[in-house]
C-alpha cells in the first residue's frame, strides 16, 4: 500500500481468491472514502461474499490485498478488525440469551471499554432499548437483524461491511432496516454487499457491480443521473455489420447485441442521434419494426453489465457453499 491517506477507509489492490482452477474473484480494485456508503451490487455467485470475507480477515485472498484504514487485513488483522463492524448474511446470534447478555458476550470478547454504558448506546442507536432483556428467541426476524447490527457497532467501528442486510425479511422490516443504515451512513463508512437494485438506489451514494468475481462498473448515483439514455431497436432483417454500422452512428456510444434482432444502444440525450439511428436502418434495409428510448436508470446500466458479462470470456467462479 502506498502512503497511508487518512480519508481512505477500505483500499483493496488486485484482491483474488481461486478454487484450483476457477477464480471466484479476480483482481478487484477499489477504494472507499471516509463517509460513503457503497453499494457492492452484483446477481448470486457474483463473488460478493467471498470478498467480503477476504476484507473481513475471515478469509485469506490467494492473491492481492485488502487493507482498513491503512491496516492489512491478514498482516495487522487485529487491527483491522478493530476498526470495522461486520454483519455476515448469517448473524452468529444465541437464541437462549436475552439481548443485553449477548451484547456483553460479545463486548467482552471484544474488550470493549464501558461495556454497559456502551451496550445502552447501541441499543438506542438500533431502537432495541426496550427489548434490552428480551431472550433473541422471543425475537422477529428483523429484530434479530438489528441485534446483529447492535454487536457490528459495539466496538464504535468507523468502517461498516453488511452482507445482504435485508435479505428473508419483510416488506416492513426491510424499509426499517433500510432507514436504519441510511442513519448509520452518516457517521460511518458502508460496504453493502446486495443483489438489490432498490437498496442501492435508496441507501448508497456509489456503487460498484461485480459479476463473475470482476468489476464492471464503479460509479456515483450521480454519475448514473448523468449517464448516455438507452435507445432500444428491433428489426425485422439485420445483418453481420450491424452493430458494426449502428455504433458509427454520431451521438452513440456504444451497442449491444440481443435476440430477435434487437439491439441496445448508448446514445446521448438528442433527438438528433434517435433520428439519425432510424435512418440508417431504413437505409440499410435493416426494417426497423421497434425504436424505444429510456431514461439512464441503475436498472438498465446494471442490465446492459449483465448482458456484456454474458457475452464475454471470463470464466465462471465456482459453487461454492458461500457464492454471493
Amino acid at each position: 500500500m502506498s502512503e497511508q491517506n487518512h480519508d481512505v477507509m477500505i483500499e483493496v489492490e488486485d484482491l483474488t481468491k481461486t478454487y484450483g482452477s476457477y477464480t471466484a474473484v479476480d483482481h478487484l480494485n477499489f477504494s472507499l472514502m471516509r463517509g460513503e456508503v457503497v453499494g457492492f451490487l452484483g446477481p448470486n455467485g457474483a463473488g460478493k461474499t467471498t470478498t467480503m470475507r477476504m476484507l473481513t480477515g475471515y478469509m485469506p485472498p490467494t492473491a492481492g490485498s485488502a487493507y482498513i484504514m491503512g491496516h492489512h487485513t491478514v498482516d495487522d488483522s487485529m487491527a483491522a478488525r478493530q476498526r470495522l463492524g461486520y454483519l455476515p448474511e448469517t448473524v452468529p446470534l444465541y437464541p437462549e440469551m436475552s439481548v443485553e447478555k449477548y451484547l456483553h458476550f460479545v463486548g467482552e470478547l471484544r474488550r470493549v471499554p464501558d461495556l454497559w454504558n456502551r451496550i445502552d448506546e447501541v441499543l438506542q442507536e438500533v431502537d432495541l432499548l426496550d427489548r434490552a432483556e428480551s431472550f433473541i428467541s422471543s425475537l422477529s426476524k428483523g429484530m434479530r437483524q438489528r441485534v446483529g447490527l447492535a454487536q457490528a457497532l459495539l466496538h464504535d467501528p468507523d468502517v461498516l461491511i453488511l452482507d445482504e442486510p435485508t435479505i428473508g425479511l419483510d416488506p416492513r422490516q426491510i424499509v426499517e432496516i433500510r432507514e436504519l443504515i441510511t442513519a448509520l451512513g452518516k457517521k460511518r463508512t458502508v460496504l453493502l454487499s446486495t443483489h438489490i437494485l432498490a437498496e442501492v438506489e435508496q441507501i448508497c451514494n456509489r456503487v460498484i457491480m461485480i459479476i463473475n468475481g470482476r468489476i464492471w462498473a464503479d460509479m456515483t448515483m450521480h454519475d448514473i443521473q448523468q449517464a448516455d439514455n438507452m435507445v432500444s431497436i428491433r428489426l425485422a432483417a439485420p445483418d453481420e455489420q450491424t452493430a458494426v454500422s449502428l455504433r458509427q452512428v454520431a451521438g452513440v456510444s456504444g451497442v449491444q447485441s440481443g435476440v430477435n434482432g434487437r439491439f441496445d444502444l448508448n446514445v446521448d440525450g438528442r433527438d438528433e442521434t434517435r433520428m439519425a439511428v432510424a435512418e440508417t436502418a431504413v437505409n440499410h434495409g435493416w426494417g426497423l419494426l421497434e425504436l424505444t428510448q429510456t431514461k439512464a436508470s441503475l436498472e438498465n446500466i446494471f442490465l446492459n453489465k449483465l448482458r456484456e458479462a454474458e457475452t464475454s470470456t471470463i470464466s465462471q467462479p465456482i459453487d461454492t457453499e458461500e457464492e454471493e
